[in-house]
């Protein structure tokens, strides 16, 4: 059962995210991509505040990388829109369970740490090459409610 709403098209646009934010970490960190999207969608707090499809979410100015540098219309692929579907029937895994942000620090070729807050938000872990952040409960209690 789906957290959020989503057509096709709109699985179709999340698995592009995932393809473009995040093929190199593998389907484990294309999935915690998505559940930042996830998250964003159904916390309504912070800057993602009224932000209720996924078409808002990836769409809201300055959000991902990859729509800022071209690499969002790639064609997605089954296997990345398997990924979405997983995301928007609210599979979520650690460290993107409740994270509002990530964030890949220097290069592929030089990585740098984590910074300890992004968007006075704490870290909360790292996967491969990207960093994730999560709210407080205080700060966006939604984040943590159960589906």
């Amino acid at each position: 059962m789906a957290v959020v709403r989503a057509r096709s098209n709109d699985i179709d646009m999340l698995a592009r995210l995932l393809r473009a934010e995040a093929v190199g970490e593998g389907e484990r960190g294309m999935l915690l991509v998505g559940n930042v999207g996830i998250n964003r969608i159904r916390a309504n707090c912070s800057d993602f505040k009224n932000i209720r499809t996924i078409p808002q979410m990836i769409n809201q100015p300055h959000a991902f990388e990859a729509l800022q540098h071209g690499m969002y219309y790639q064609r997605a692929r089954d296997s990345e829109r398997r990924l979405a579907q997983r995301a928007v029937n609210g599979e979520r895994s650690w460290p993107g369970k409740f994270s509002l942000w990530y964030f890949r620090p220097g290069t592929a070729a030089n990585p740098l740490p984590c910074p300890p807050t992004w968007y006075n938000q704490p870290l909360v872990g790292r996967w491969k090459l990207h960093c994730f952040y999560e709210p407080t409960a205080e700060e966006c209690e939604n984040i943590y409610n159960t589906y």
